[in-house]
């Protein structure tokens, strides 16, 4: 698979001595002991609830491999975008066992 550059909607440029600026790296991954997770209760659309784990510090793809991790324990869908993991349902309870389980420190955030 090709990866594509984000070159903020930039296409040719006519100066000869352009060139094309780096993205900066992906944020190195903290140890779960070193992380500081906040889990939430959200209302969405239609007044149905979503689990919502933020601030975590580290690439995509292990924050995608956590929320796969907290979707297979919880048994429900959910997604990963933004540096959140959004679950469907109010699974607050057993999100905390697990990243506790895992390693991870954690607060319950909102009432």
């Amino acid at each position: 698979m090709k990866k594509r550059k984000n070159r903020g909607g930039l296409v040719y440029s006519t100066d000869n001595s352009f060139e094309w600026e780096e993205d900066q790296e992906a944020p190195e991954l903290l140890p779960p002991n070193k992380q500081n997770l906040r889990i939430r209760l959200d209302r969405l659309k239609g007044n149905k609830r979503a689990t919502v784990v933020y601030q975590f510090e580290g690439p995509d793809e292990a924050l995608k491999d956590l929320g796969k991790s907290l979707k297979s324990k919880c048994g429900c869908g959910g997604s990963t975008k933004n540096g959140e993991i959004i679950l469907q349902g109010d699974f607050r309870e057993k999100v905390g066992t697990e990243l506790e389980r895992l390693g991870y420190r954690y607060k319950f955030v909102g009432g």
